[in-house]
C-alpha cells in the first residue's frame, strides 16, 4: 500500500463522514415540524418511547444525536429519567438502518436490477437530482430534500473510495494479523470503542468496518463481532460528555445509556463465547461482508433490547445508587443549549418557556388591578417578584434565542425566532405595567383616594375587556390561529373606544364636580397602562399572524382585517356587549 492508497483513504474517509453528517442534519432539519409533534405525545409506556426513539432515530440517522437530545429534555424538565430509557433502547436499534443502507455496497451479480440497487449505480443519480434540487429551486424544502440526497450521495463515493483505497492491504500479511489478533473478545471491544469514540458516531465506525471488510476480505464474523460490540459502546461518548455540567437527572440518563450498552455488550460476548466453548461455531473464521456487519448489528441491538426492556426500572435504579439524590435542590434547565443541536426541538422549547413567561405576566397583571379594590401588601410584593421574574425570563430567552438563530434554520422556524424576540420583549412590558398599577394602588391607598362609583363601573367593563384580550393571547401563543389573531385586534379597538368613552364621562364628571383632580390624574394613569397592556397583546397577535401569514407587513394586516365582514361583524358585537354596559 503506497502513500497515495493513504491519501485516497484519508479523502475518502473525510468524504464519508461528511456526507454523513450532512445527511443527518439535514434529515434533522426536515424532520423539525415531526419532531416537535412527536415530542408532544411523550408517554411513560416504555414500549412506547421505545419505538419513538426508534423512529426518530432512523428518520436522523443518528443514536448520539437522539441521546444527546434526549439527555438535554431530561436535563430541561421536558421528560422524565422513566421516559428516557424507553427511547434510548429505541435509538440503539433505529441506528442499525445506516448499516443496512451501506450494506448496499456489497451486493454483487450481472443482474440489471442487481446493479441498480448498488449504491455506486444510484449514487450519481441521486447527486445529479439532488443538486438540480439544491441549485435551481426557490423552496427551501425541495433544497433541504437536494441536500440529503447529495450528503447520501457524498457519503456512498468517500465509502467507495475508502474501499478502493484499502484493497492493496488484502495482500499484506500483517494487516490479516491484525484482524485475527481482534478476534480476542475483550481487545477487539476495546478496538470498537476506541473508534467509535473518537469519531463519536456508531454508524460511521459500523460503515468503516463495511468498507474494510468489501475490500481486503480480512475481516472475520469472529474479528468483526468483539468490533461491533465495543462500537455500542463506543458510542456513549457522546451521550456522556454531553451531560457533564447538567442536572443529575440528566448524568442519570446518560449512564443509563452506558449501562444498557455495556451490560447488553458484555453479557452478549459471554454468553456467546462460553456456548462456543461448548459448541464451536464453525462461522466464525469466515469472511463476513458488509451485510454481515449489518446483521450482527441489528441482531445485537434487538436481542440486547428485548432482554433488558422489561428491566427499565433496574436500570433506573441503578443510576439512582451511582448518582444519589441529596438535600440540595437542583435548579432545572428550562433552555438547555444540548437542544440547540436540534433547531426545531430548541424552538419548540423556547415556545413553552415564552408561554410560561406569559402566564407569569398574566397572574402580576391580574393580582396588580385586584390591589386597586383590595389592598394588600403581600400580593404587592408578589406583583413586583414576577415582574423581577418576567425581566429574568426575558433575558434568558433572547440570550437563547440569539445562540439558536446561529444554527441552520428553515426559513419559517427563522421567521419564528424574530417574531419571539418581539414577543418577549412585550410580555416584559406587560409585566411592567402590572408593577405600575400596582405602585399606583399603593399611592391612592396612601392618599385615601378613590374613584367614584360610576368610574369604578366604567373601569369594571374597561378591566374586563383587557383580561379578555390577555386571555386570548395566551390562548393564541398556545395554538397560533390566524382568526384568533383577529379576534385580539378587534379587542384592542373595542379597548381604545372605551377609553376614549370612559374619558369623555371623566371630563363630564370633572366639569359636575363629581371627581376630584387627584383622582382624576391616577385615572388617567390607569388608563394608559391599560391601552398599553392591549396594544403590546395586539403586537404578539400581530406578529404571530406574520410568521403565520409569511410575514405581512403590520400596516396591511390590520387594514386587511378590518375590512372583513366577519371583523366588522364581530366589532359590532362587542360593541354592543361593552357599549351598552356603559350606556347611562
Amino acid at each position: 500500500m503506497s502513500i497515495f492508497n493513504l491519501f485516497s483513504m484519508l479523502g475518502g474517509l473525510a468524504l464519508f463522514l461528511f456526507g454523513m453528517d450532512t445527511m443527518g442534519k439535514s434529515l434533522e432539519k426536515q424532520a423539525g415540524s415531526q419532531l416537535q409533534t412527536i415530542l408532544r405525545h411523550l408517554t411513560d409506556n416504555r414500549m412506547k418511547g421505545f419505538f419513538l426513539g426508534l423512529l426518530v432515530t432512523a428518520v436522523i440517522q443518528s443514536s448520539s444525536a437522539t441521546t444527546v437530545m434526549v439527555v438535554g429534555f431530561v436535563n430541561s424538565g421536558i421528560m422524565q429519567l422513566s421516559q428516557a430509557i424507553g427511547i434510548i433502547m429505541g435509538a440503539n436499534v433505529g441506528t442499525t438502518v445506516t448499516a443496512w443502507i451501506l450494506s448496499l455496497a456489497g451486493i454483487q451479480g450481472s443482474n440489471f436490477f442487481l446493479k441498480l440497487l448498488k449504491p455506486t449505480s444510484f449514487s450519481p443519480v441521486l447527486a445529479f437530482i439532488g443538486i438540480l434540487l439544491y441549485m435551481a429551486s426557490k423552496k427551501e424544502q425541495r433544497k433541504n430534500i437536494g441536500l440529503i440526497l447529495l450528503g447520501f450521495a457524498i457519503l456512498m463515493t468517500g465509502m467507495s473510495t475508502m474501499s478502493h483505497a484499502v484493497e492493496p492491504l488484502s495482500e499484506v500479511p500483517a494487516f490479516t494479523n491484525l484482524f485475527l489478533m481482534f478476534q480476542n473478545p475483550i481487545l477487539g471491544m476495546v478496538v470498537g470503542a476506541v473508534l467509535t469514540g473518537i469519531i463519536q458516531s456508531s454508524s460511521a465506525s459500523v460503515g468503516i468496518l463495511q468498507a474494510l471488510a468489501l475490500s481486503t476480505g480480512a475481516v472475520t464474523f469472529g474479528s468483526a463481532i468483539p468490533i461491533i460490540m465495543g462500537q455500542n459502546i463506543g458510542t456513549c461518548v457522546t451521550a456522556m460528555l454531553s451531560s457533564v455540567g447538567a442536572n443529575k437527572n440528566a448524568r442519570r440518563t446518560a449512564l443509563v445509556h452506558l449501562y444498557f450498552n455495556v451490560i447488553g455488550a458484555v453479557t452478549f460476548l459471554v454468553v456467546f463465547y462460553a456456548i462456543n466453548m461448548v459448541y464451536p461455531f464453525p462461522f466464525l473464521a469466515q469472511k463476513i461482508d458488509a451485510a454481515g456487519i449489518a446483521i450482527v448489528h441489528t441482531a445485537f441491538n434487538v436481542v440486547a433490547t428485548a432482554c433488558l426492556l422489561p428491566f427499565t426500572g433496574h436500570l433506573e435504579k441503578l443510576a439512582y445508587l451511582t448518582i444519589p439524590d441529596d438535600e440540595q435542590k437542583e435548579t432545572v434547565m428550562l433552555l438547555d443549549e444540548r437542544l440547540l443541536n436540534t433547531p426545531a426541538v430548541a424552538l419548540e422549547q423556547t415556545l413553552v418557556v415564552t408561554k410560561q413567561m406569559a402566564e407569569l405576566s398574566q397572574t402580576a397583571f391580574l393580582k396588580g388591578l385586584s390591589l386597586l379594590n383590595d389592598w394588600e401588601e403581600e400580593r404587592f410584593d408578589a406583583v413586583r417578584e414576577h415582574e423581577e421574574s418576567t425581566d429574568a425570563f426575558e433575558d434568558q430567552i433572547a440570550s437563547y434565542l440569539v445562540q439558536l438563530s446561529r444554527h441552520d434554520l428553515t426559513l419559517e422556524d427563522s421567521r419564528t425566532v424574530s417574531v419571539l424576540f418581539h414577543i418577549i420583549s412585550d410580555l416584559e412590558r406587560i409585566g411592567d405595567h402590572a408593577l405600575t398599577i400596582s405602585i399606583l394602588a399603593k399611592g391612592m391607598k396612601q392618599q385615601q383616594l378613590s374613584f367614584s362609583a360610576q368610574a369604578s363601573e366604567e373601569l369594571g367593563v374597561l378591566e374586563q375587556a383587557v383580561q379578555e384580550v390577555l386571555s386570548d393571547t395566551i390562548k393564541l401563543l398556545e395554538s397560533p390561529d390566524e382568526e384568533k389573531a383577529q379576534r385580539i385586534s378587534l379587542l384592542n379597538r373595542i379597548v381604545t373606544d372605551l377609553i376614549g368613552d370612559i374619558r369623555e364621562r371623566h371630563v363630564e364628571r370633572l366639569q359636575d364636580g363629581e371627581c376630584t383632580i387627584q383622582s382624576g390624574i391616577r385615572l388617567n394613569d390607569l388608563l394608559t397602562n391599560l391601552q398599553r397592556v392591549s396594544s403590546h397583546c395586539t403586537n404578539i397577535a400581530i406578529g404571530i399572524a406574520e410568521a403565520q401569514t409569511g410575514g405581512m407587513e403590520r400596516h396591511a394586516y390590520r387594514e386587511r382585517c378590518r375590512k372583513t365582514d366577519s371583523f366588522l361583524k364581530r366589532y359590532e358585537n362587542y360593541r354592543l356587549r361593552y357599549g351598552l354596559a356603559l350606556s347611562e
